[in-house]
């Protein structure tokens, strides 16, 4: 079993008995559709979507949903408003559907209100909401479809923060774009960027992280970092102050 979280509804993927991809169930607030079980009455317990079955990956944006199936298809469902669900309109909808023209899915990602994906060739597709250039194509507008982030290739994983986004390149490098007030692009700036900016001094990375306004890289050897918002102290580096270059996260083993 694994679980997402959105902003108010939840969603859980079953594995089968033989450990085949499995069924998709959701719980929570309805408002939008986001729960998928054709309604938009909440509910306090969970229920199974109809239909959703063959799912490897599960992602709860804000107030939709996402699930990448078996045959490299991307389905989607919730609300609509910035074109989230990447079926070339901004209705909401209560039932899965698949992305438009999108295949050879291996991963994806949801950010508040924008989603990437990750084919097998390595490329990065975005769609939604791009206010802020989350989506990396080198503009602020909005895309209801698909498109390809702007030069990145070679790609192995994807992430999505509220407005920002990132990708890991096959050589070990982060790459990020989008809203960069707190440096969560970790370029060293504090501005945003509409396609993607290599994270700088950080090689030998294997896993990444997006929160909603900082990132978080983990290496193969040595240590963890952190940039971006730090009010909390969420960057790990003993601080509170926000950092736009990757910060070594203390005492982790």
């Amino acid at each position: 079993m694994s679980v997402e979280a959105g902003g108010s509804h939840s969603l859980a993927l079953e594995a089968s008995a033989k450990g085949q991809p499995g069924r998709v169930w959701s719980w929570g607030r309805n408002t939008d559709g986001q729960l998928g079980d054709g309604t938009t009455t909440s509910r306090s317990t969970p229920g199974q979507i109809s239909g959703l079955t063959n799912v490897l990956a599960l992602e709860a944006g804000y107030s939709h949903g996402m699930a990448l199936r078996n045959d490299g298809s991307v389905w989607t469902w919730g609300d609509n408003a910035y074109g989230q669900l990447g079926d070339g309109t901004t209705t909401d909808r209560a039932t899965p559907a698949a992305v438009t023209n999108l295949t050879g899915v291996v991963a994806i990602a949801s950010g508040l209100f924008h989603n990437l994906a990750l084919k097998a060739d390595g490329t990065v597709w975005s769609w939604g909401y791009n206010e802020y250039a989350q989506l990396g194509d080198g503009t602020t507008a909005q895309h209801f479809t698909p498109i390809q982030v702007y030069g990145l290739t070679g790609a192995t994983a994807v992430t999505a923060g509220y407005r920002h986004s990132m990708a890991l390149t096959s050589d070990g490098a982060v790459w990020a774009w989008g809203y960069n007030a707190y440096g969560q692009l970790g370029n060293g700036t504090i501005y945003s960027s509409s396609i993607p900016s290599q994270v700088s001094n950080l090689s030998g990375v294997q896993a990444i992280a997006a929160g909603s306004d900082h990132s978080l890289a983990f290496q193969s050897s040595g240590p963890a970092w952190g940039w971006g918002s730090n009010e909390f102290g969420q960057l790990g580096d003993g601080s509170t102050t926000r950092s736009s270059l990757p910060s070594a996260i203390q005492n982790l083993p």
